[in-house]
């Protein structure tokens, strides 16, 4: 039997962030990545709240929170998170970030430290490289000079396993339709685009004093394994756990090999 999901919405100053709250127990934040919409962990939430009162929220501007939200960098949807967090009066809590939920988890982890009991940095990266740089500046061309349907179905070859995805696209109308329906237009895409870029926090990563599990997948396109490697030598004592396949989405494509680490790690 499903356990109940709570919705909510918070005020956090200037916008309205979608928050939903299952389970009970241990707090457990999951950020999800530049898509921004907690939906993107429906895998794990049932199986996790079995533990845990899980939280995920949709960032601004995007899914169900206040439309038309331009973001100012990784640091400012950080602080919505804090801000969710003080108006469910959250203490601390165990944090899961994926992609560039990771780089909203490293600047709580940096500037919040006792706002964060564990720590996951998922599929994430510490700064740029060349290779990031020509990756997402080629999706914002083609977010500009294709449109979304084409930003969208790129971005979705990139991320997913063939193995995973060609099941999926049988009914390929229906599938782009459902990632159309998300798209939060174009100034806010933009926007979310800029922050991915600007994100870097190198020289300050071994400050995080947090347990912290950094894992990935081996056949990650968007943030290769080199990527979760850089994050686990610079955090101290991180563990670094990379998965066999999976790519970039490899909470949804392999499900079970990632959130078994997971548990094994926030249950230790």
């Amino acid at each position: 039997m499903s356990i109940i999901t709570e919705t909510r919405q918070i005020n956090v100053g200037d916008a309205e962030i979608h928050v939903e709250i299952t389970g009970s127990g241990p707090d457990l934040l999951l950020g999800a990545g530049l898509g921004g919409r907690g939906i993107f962990w429906t895998n794990q939430i049932q199986e996790f709240a079995e533990y845990f009162r899980v939280i995920t929220h949709d960032h601004r501007g995007c899914g169900k929170s206040s439309p038309g939200q331009v973001v100012d960098g990784a640091g400012q949807m950080a602080d919505d998170l804090i801000a969710v967090m003080d108006a469910l009066q959250i203490d601390s809590a165990h944090m899961v970030g994926h992609s560039t939920g990771g780089a909203i988890c490293q600047h709580i982890a940096l500037n919040h430290p006792e706002r964060l009991d564990k720590l996951v940095l998922s599929c994430s990266w510490a700064g740029p490289d060349e290779y990031f740089v020509q990756l997402f500046e080629l999706r914002r061309e083609i977010l500009i000079k294709c449109g979304p349907a084409a930003y969208f179905a790129s971005g979705t070859f990139l991320a997913m396993p063939s193995s995973h995805l060609q099941p999926q696209m049988q009914d390929s109308r229906a599938f782009m339709e459902e990632r159309m329906s998300a798209f939060p237009g174009l100034k806010v895409e933009l926007s979310r685009l800029e922050a991915v870029l600007r994100h870097d926090l190198r020289n300050k990563l071994h400050e995080i004093p947090h347990e912290t599990l950094c894992i990935g997948a081996r056949d990650d396109q968007i943030t290769p394994p080199g990527y979760t490697e850089e994050l686990g030598q610079k955090i101290p004592g991180a563990a670094t756990h990379l998965l066999e396949r999976g790519g970039h989405f490899c909470p949804i494509a392999s499900t079970d090999a990632y959130s078994a680490r997971l548990l094994q790690f926030l249950a230790q």
